[in-house]
């Protein structure tokens, strides 16, 4: 069982099939022969079966190159932010071990002191894919087995401790078949995707979606309101999939328009990666004629809910039903809780992963009777259908990605002028939250807002950033001791 050669069987099915990305057109047979020149290049360089090949690039053809082949010879593919700094991205790389890096020159000399540190084989797509092409493609991919791992993807958690999802052949395989059948992806299709690859919403859900269903893809670098309903008509698009942010986006950009698009093409919009607030949903409806799919995931499982395929079922405030091969339970004081009596959300299923990489304690804290805690809580209608109620884990979901508070109340208190932090979300209309943060400062006026902000800038992503600095005499707490950052979201939302 390799995810790879299901991909590929699916494009030499169908080798006249499209992928256009900005100005480019590459046909299903073309992209499957570079995957194969690939697999080749890098099994001729020593790749072997389980290594972890780290892939730190831009949204690119290469990309998908790379990782498509770095599966075919049972490797396992590292997805990376290109926005990570460099204490996180050497942290990635040196948790998983990886024996080899793909990145540009530029990224590459950024990263210089954390290469040289490591001593890490390094890739560099600018200057040698020509190199790769000249590799003559693999006859044959690795039979993986089921539970072979074929992605690690790295999800924050509450320590603080970034956690490597290891995910595999089978999960990704079991998710994308069910997904198909679920919201009839078919080689009618036109996807439009304009979500990260980094990702597993832009990279699993999306791309590889698409590719195993045999769509054609217009792929665009970066997501542009405008010219996404501009493409939609233009390229007669059927599906297209993103986070609450860019329908927030999308719904400012129609009102710019003179003559309204025509989206008659279209039958799709899904969304996912954070929840879709109820009067979104209602105003992409009047706008648009369509009702947003909101389906539920995570890292660590793909998939897991999605509303039904029949737009007059679909609700707000919903993330559906348990997709097949998946279940789910509500649970509350180690009981099933009662129909609408929220819970944490627990999942059994053929998409749930295969544990936390080299953290065996994690894993085993994280499931139940081999049941996965998710950390979300939510309830349960009469109809089976669940209802997200929040994150237990009080995660923030910012532009659809995650941010866990811990991480960023570290890099904080590394700050020598402060003395205590408290991370939190508020509330956005265009990201949905916006991270923010309240401080106590050893000496009050020893530091400015903006100077942290730009600390935290030099440390961390910038979707991890606080946007905004709270310098504050007390931070709220209960009588245990424990934050309360529920007071400082509501004070702060204001």
């Amino acid at each position: 069982m390799n995810l790879s050669k299901k991909i590929l069987t699916s494009m030499e099915e169908a080798p006249n099939k499209t992928l256009k990305f900005e100005n480019e057109i590459y046909t299903f047979g073309q992209i499957a022969e570079n995957i194969k020149k690939t697999a080749s290049f890098l099994k001729n360089s020593g790749v072997e079966f389980q290594d972890r090949v780290a892939i730190q690039l831009p949204k690119s053809m290469e990309f998908i190159y790379f990782h498509y082949a770095n599966l075919l010879i049972g490797a396992i593919t590292l997805p990376l932010n290109p926005d990570y700094s460099e204490h996180e991205t050497e942290y990635y790389l040196t948790d998983s071990k990886s024996s080899l890096f793909v990145t540009t020159k530029d990224n590459a000399k950024r990263l210089d002191k954390v290469i040289n540190k490591l001593g890490i084989k390094l890739f560099l797509i600018d200057n040698s894919m020509s190199e790769v092409f000249k590799s003559k493609p693999i006859e044959s991919s690795l039979d993986t087995k089921a539970d072979d791992v074929a992605i690690i993807a790295y999800t924050s958690g509450t320590t603080g401790k970034s956690k490597g999802a290891m995910i595999t052949h089978s999960n990704l395989i079991n998710n994308m078949e069910a997904l198909k059948k679920l919201w009839r992806l078919n080689e009618q299709d036109k996807l439009l995707h304009t979500l990260p690859i980094f990702h597993v919403h832009g990279l699993v859900v999306a791309l590889q979606g698409a590719l195993n269903a045999k769509c054609d893809i217009v792929m665009h670098e970066k997501f542009e309101a405008k010219r996404v309903w501009q493409t939609i008509e233009k390229d007669r698009i059927t599906v297209f999939m993103g986070v609450p942010t860019l329908y927030q986006r999308l719904a400012d950009a129609a009102d710019e328009f003179y003559t309204k698009p025509d989206i008659s093409s279209m039958r799709l919009f899904i969304s996912g990666s954070a929840p879709l607030p109820d009067i979104l949903f209602k105003r992409f409806y009047e706008l648009s004629g369509h009702r947003i799919l909101e389906r539920y995931g995570m890292s660590e499982a793909g998939m897991i809910a999605s509303n039904p395929y029949d737009d007059n079922k679909r609700i707000p405030k919903s993330v559906g039903y348990a997709l097949e091969g998946c279940s789910i339970r509500v649970v509350k004081n180690g009981k099933d809780a009662d129909l609408f009596d929220v819970g944490e959300v627990y999942i059994k299923g053929n998409n749930v992963f295969k544990g936390y990489w080299q953290m065996p304690d994690k894993t085993q804290e994280s499931f139940e009777n081999g049941w996965f805690k998710t950390g979300d809580l939510g309830y349960i209608d009469e109809t089976g259908r669940l209802f997200l109620a929040g994150r237990a884990k009080e995660l923030i979901i910012t532009g659809g990605l995650n941010v866990y508070p811990k991480e960023v109340e570290y890099v904080l208190e590394e700050h020598s002028s402060i003395k205590e932090a408290a991370v939190f979300g508020v509330k956005d209309g265009d990201l949905g939250e916006r991270v923010e943060a309240a401080v106590v400062l050893f000496n009050k006026d020893s530091i400015t807002q903006d100077e942290i902000i730009n600390f935290c800038r030099d440390r961390l992503s910038h979707y991890k950033c606080p946007k905004r600095i709270h310098i504050v005499d007390e931070i709220p707490k209960n009588t245990m001791g424990k934050v309360q950052k529920n007071v400082l979201s509501k004070e702060y939302s204001a």
